[in-house]
């Protein structure tokens, strides 16, 4: 099943550099490629962001992709419980780390779809909200 991008979602993304739209869209491809059965909660806050989680909760969070004015991430909401051999999560935070995606590049990395699959593993195992809702798209975005 693919996902569409929301069309609440998309009318912010498309006023972003068409750069970082083409990276947001890969990085989530690559997000939903490795854990299809996930749940896309979207903000617009400080930033435009999807979330993705095990059920509809943003407690059970395994990741989410920030895109800020000039760059995006690719956050982990347990980032300091998840394993990083090689070091690559930024973060000082009690909780969540970070990746900078600057280029399609990153998107091979072993390292980081490694760490993508760790993270869900990690939320599937501490989900606070048994959930049977799955591939949802979900906007929290005010029109």
């Amino acid at each position: 099943m693919k996902k569409q991008i929301h069309p609440d979602f998309k009318k912010y993304l498309s006023l972003k550099d068409i750069g970082l739209q083409k990276l947001y869209i890969e990085l989530r491809k690559l997000v939903i490629e490795i854990y299809p059965d996930g749940n896309e909660l979207l903000y617009h806050t400080h930033a435009l962001t999807s979330v993705y989680s095990t059920s509809l909760k943003l407690s059970d969070a395994y990741c989410h992709i920030p895109i800020y004015k000039e760059h995006l991430n690719i956050g982990f909401n347990f980032g300091t419980s998840i394993n990083d051999p090689k070091g690559i999560l930024n973060g000082t935070g009690k909780l969540i780390r970070h990746v900078p995606i600057t280029d399609m590049a990153q998107l091979e990395s072993k390292d980081l779809k490694n760490l993508i699959a760790d993270a869900v593993a990690y939320s599937m195992t501490h989900q606070k909200s048994a959930s049977s809702h799955q591939r949802q798209v979900i906007s929290k975005i005010k029109k």
